[in-house]
């Protein structure tokens, strides 16, 4: 087959904009559901969502200081807010797919109209995501290639600004086996946000334990067991609210010597979390057999945790009236 006629790699659903499916010679190597109904029943994990209006945690369920108040979030995560509330974008109906021109280049397009007052956040805000599927060949291995865009504004009149930080939730699994165990990580960064119990910056940024910047270390059966968030820029005034102009960093890579399969993530944003998949528990449906602890693992490009709520880092997530909030991730997929 020539590459006109050959299948796409990657299939999405409006269903917050879901990747889907991501094939590399034929092997899906993100988790997910047949259909979309399964996701809405099970998707407890939030298996390859569009994640918003603010991905990770939000200290007490509450944006502290926002137009001159405070708001209250839906508590679903210990006494905290996680990734947008119990209704967040990734389980929400997007407009879409859409097959549109960008940056000269053909996309898959999605909308998504957020009311003010949805799940307790400020603000009527329209979200954008382009996807755009490219192959590239590179010492004669062809690899498959997901740039994901994301873009947000603030479209209601009914207040200032409001708080965004948008990521995509995919769960990677590159080996044949039931769990992530063997596969071999790579990351640009080993300082990270220290958190409390409860998944919550507690301020102090350190070198994470065990773990080398551009090191390879491998993940066996429960060890390392990591839900954190790893800084890239570690000067938060230099994090713009749209930083699709700057440059893209590769700040992960992974790769399981049964299968051969590698995958490589780039972003411009400033931080990722890198999550090992613990409290994955997902029960046999259609004809996909039960998933469990560590049966996939998450990179999630993003601005730090609970910015927010942190004066210091408040802008790189404060979309103000008249700006766009925006962020670039690109996946790589192949075989060799």
């Amino acid at each position: 087959m020539d590459a006109k006629t050959s299948p796409k790699a990657f299939t999405f659903l409006p269903l917050g904009a879901i990747i889907k499916e991501f094939k590399v010679n034929g092997r899906n190597i993100v988790q997910g559901f047949p259909h979309e109904e399964l996701y809405k029943q099970y998707n407890a994990p939030f298996f390859g969502e569009t994640i918003g209006r603010i991905a990770n945690r939000v200290s007490g369920a509450r944006i502290n200081e926002l137009n001159g108040t405070s708001y209250q979030l839906p508590v679903n995560d210990g006494p905290n807010s996680l990734h947008g509330g119990d209704m967040g974008w990734g389980k929400r109906e997007f407009e879409g797919p859409s097959s549109v021109q960008k940056d000269g280049k053909d996309a898959v397009f999605f909308r998504y109209l957020s009311a003010d007052g949805e799940e307790g956040y400020p603000g009527t805000v329209e979200v954008r995501v382009w996807y755009i599927q490219e192959k590239e060949q590179e010492n004669g291995v062809e690899k498959e290639v997901l740039h994901i865009e994301f873009e947000a504004e603030l479209v209601g009149d009914e207040i200032a600004e409001t708080a965004v930080n948008m990521t995509n939730h995919s769960y990677f699994i590159l080996s044949d086996g039931p769990t992530i165990s063997g596969t071999q990580v790579t990351l640009i960064t080993n300082i990270y946000q220290v958190v409390d119990s409860g998944g919550i910056p507690t301020g102090h940024i350190e070198e994470y334990p065990g773990v080398k910047s551009n090191e390879s270390f491998i993940l066996g059966e429960t060890e390392p067991d990591i839900d954190d968030c790893f800084i890239v820029n570690t000067d938060p005034n230099t994090v713009p609210i749209d930083t699709r102009p700057l440059p893209l960093q590769k700040v992960a890579s992974f790769y399981h010597p049964e299968t051969k399969i590698h995958l490589e993530i780039s972003t411009t944003e400033p931080a990722f979390q890198f999550y090992t998949g613990k409290y994955i528990e997902v029960p046999a449906v259609g004809n996909i057999p039960p998933r469990g602890p560590r049966s996939g693992f998450c990179i999630e490009p993003s601005r730090y945790v609970n910015a927010i709520n942190i004066p210091e880092y408040r802008g790189m997530m404060l979309l103000k009236r008249g700006e766009k909030y925006g962020s670039k991730i690109v996946y790589r997929g192949w075989e060799a």
